[in-house]
C-alpha cells in the first residue's frame, strides 16, 4: 500500500499572506499618521511657547487639565466597583447593564450631550430635583465634568473588567467575606495582576475626557474660562486664528499621546505596589 502523500502548503502562500498584511498595515498606519504629521509640520517649539503665553490658550489649557483630572478620578472611583460587580456576580439585567455601560462609546456625542441636557437641564426630571438643592449642571464647569464622565466611563470599565477578570474569580469572591483591614491587604496583593489593564483604562478614559467636544458643547456650552476646554477652543480658533488652532491641536495630540504611552508603559511598582504571588495565601506572609 502506497503511503499517502503529505499535503504541502501552496507555494508562496505564507509569503503572500505576509505581504498582504504588510500592505494593509502600511495603508492603515499612513492613514493614521499622516494627519498627525501634517499638524506637527505646521508648528515649531518656539511657536508653541509663543501661543502658550496667550491668555485664552492658558485658560483653556488649565480648564481642560482640571476637568480631565476630575472626570478621570470620578470614573475610577465609580467604575472600579462596577467592573468588580460585573466580574464577580451574575444577576438579572446584567446584559442590559453591560449594553448601557458601552452605549456612550457608539452614541454620537451631540446626542449624548442633548440627552444629558434633557435629563439634567432645568426642565429635566433630574434637573428639577437638583435645582431644589441649588445645583445647576448645564453651562457650568461641573457640567463639563459630567459630560466627560458620561463619555469616558466605558473606556475605563472595559479594561478594568478585563484586568479584574484575570484574577481567579474565587479569590475575588472571597474578598466579600474579609474584614476591612484584610480586604485592603488582599487587594494590595491582587492589584498588580490587574494593574496593567487598569492603567490602560485610566489612560484611555483620560484621553477620551481630554478630547471630549460634542457632548460638552451641547450640554455645557462654550464659555471661555467656564466651559471652553481645549477642543472647544480649537473649534473657535479655526474660525479666526488658524495658527492658534494648530498649536492647541498639537498640544492635545502630545498630551493624549503622552497619556497613552506613559500609563501603558508604567511598571507595576511605580504606585508603590510590589508584585506578589497572586493568591490569598500570600497574605499570611505579611
Amino acid at each position: 500500500m502506497k503511503p499517502r502523500a503529505t499535503p504541502t502548503p501552496a507555494s508562496g502562500g505564507p509569503a503572500t499572506l505576509f505581504f498582504l498584511a504588510l500592505a494593509a498595515t502600511t495603508a492603515l498606519v499612513a492613514l493614521l499618521a499622516l494627519p498627525f504629521i501634517g499638524l506637527l509640520a505646521r508648528v515649531t517649539p518656539a511657536g508653541i511657547l509663543v501661543h502658550l503665553a496667550q491668555p485664552q490658550v492658558l485658560v483653556a489649557l488649565r480648564l481642560s487639565l482640571f476637568t480631565t483630572l476630575a472626570s478621570t478620578a470620578t470614573v475610577i472611583v465609580l467604575g472600579t466597583p462596577t467592573a468588580y460587580l460585573l466580574v464577580t456576580r451574575e444577576f438579572p439585567g446584567k446584559r442590559l447593564l453591560e449594553v448601557l455601560l458601552q452605549l456612550p462609546m457608539v452614541l454620537p456625542p451631540t446626542v449624548a450631550g442633548f440627552a444629558l441636557l434633557m435629563a439634567f437641564g432645568r426642565a429635566g426630571f433630574a434637573g428639577r430635583a437638583l435645582d431644589v438643592l441649588g445645583i445647576s449642571l448645564p453651562f457650568t464647569t461641573l457640567g463639563v465634568v459630567v459630560a466627560q464622565v458620561f463619555m469616558a466611563a466605558p473606556f475605563y470599565i472595559a479594561p478594568a473588567r478585563a484586568g479584574l477578570g484575570s484574577i481567579d474569580r474565587r479569590y475575588l469572591e472571597a474578598a466579600d467575606t474579609l474584614g476591612a483591614g484584610e480586604a485592603f491587604r488582599f487587594f494590595r496583593v491582587m492589584l498588580p495582576i490587574a494593574l496593567p489593564a487598569l492603567l490602560s483604562g485610566v489612560a484611555m478614559s483620560a484621553a477620551r475626557a481630554l478630547g471630549e467636544f460634542g457632548a460638552t458643547i451641547t450640554f455645557a456650552g462654550n464659555f471661555p474660562g467656564t466651559t471652553q476646554t481645549m477642543p472647544l477652543a480649537v473649534y473657535m480658533a479655526m474660525q479666526s486664528d488658524l495658527d492658534t488652532a494648530v498649536v492647541l491641536s498639537v498640544l492635545l495630540l502630545l498630551m493624549s499621546f503622552g497619556l497613552l504611552l506613559g500609563l501603558r508603559s508604567a511598571p507595576a511598582g511605580w504606585l508603590g505596589i510590589q508584585a506578589r504571588a497572586g493568591t490569598p495565601g500570600s497574605l499570611s506572609a505579611r
